[in-house]
């Protein structure tokens, strides 16, 4: 009897965490883009990510994006593993502004930083697409405007001013993936970086763009320890608007 009552207890327990992890997809489901975007590629991105060693029901996901080579990398582990491995790469379709962050509205700059995807929009007057959490506390701190501005999005369709357009096709494939890893992970991290941030890079970026070259170099630490170990490094973010890192990489 005793442990019957345990059993019962357990089903009881588990029953809101299961409808917690599965609820926000079945939401996604109701609106008839996402499942089309499911219909058409979530059978497809099964195959590729088991072909690649992944599993489609356990894992991790993490975004980063380079400006200037227009790349949108998805990477990928299992909940158990440290190591992420890239699973695809995208092409930004289009851009607007300059290389270096964005520091206040109507500005067309695309943000450069660290974030999550906290909102995801299924009616998107671009489809679909994924909100960008800017602007983060650093943002706020560095912001030349009155506002730094907001509603940056992962989106579909190709224009932009400020965010980063994918296409219908490709945003169908990047939004199912978040939806699966949304509906077991939190948060979904998205950096964003000027460019690859190699010793070499960071010198041209700051012989063309001097004015950002302090904050480039604060970046570094968190694409460095990704390029080393696959791994994310955790940071902090001071009074100045600065990102500091507790260890080296």
């Amino acid at each position: 009897m005793q442990n019957l009552i345990k059993s019962l207890l357990l089903v009881v327990f588990l029953t809101p965490c299961l409808a917690a992890q599965t609820g926000f997809k079945t939401a996604q489901l109701a609106y008839t883009r996402v499942k089309t975007a499911y219909d058409t590629k979530w059978s497809g991105l099964q195959a590729d990510m088991r072909a690649a060693g992944f599993d489609p029901a356990d894992f991790d996901l993490y975004i980063r994006v380079f400006k200037k080579e227009k790349d949108l990398q998805v990477w990928m582990k299992k909940k158990s593993e440290t190591a992420y491995r890239l699973f695809r790469s995208y092409e930004v379709c289009a851009s607007s502004g300059s290389l270096g962050p964005k520091r206040k509205e109507g500005d067309g700059q695309v943000p450069e930083g660290f974030y999550t995807l906290d909102l995801f929009n299924p009616s998107s007057n671009y489809y679909l697409s994924l909100r960008v959490s800017y602007p983060n506390a650093s943002d706020v701190i560095l912001k030349s405007g009155k506002s730094a501005g907001g509603a940056i999005m992962v989106h579909g369709n190709c224009v932009t001013i400020g965010c980063l357009p994918m296409t219908d096709d490709k945003i169908k494939e990047i939004y199912v993936l978040c939806v699966e890893a949304r509906n077991r992970q939190r948060p979904l991290n998205i950096d964003i970086f000027p460019a690859r941030l190699t010793e070499s890079n960071i010198k041209l970026l700051a012989e063309s763009y001097p004015q950002h070259a302090a904050f480039w170099q604060s970046l570094k630490p968190r694409y460095s320890r990704f390029e080393q170990n696959k791994t994310l490094a955790t940071y902090t973010i001071d009074r100045k608007g600065a990102y500091r890192f507790p260890e080296k990489p």
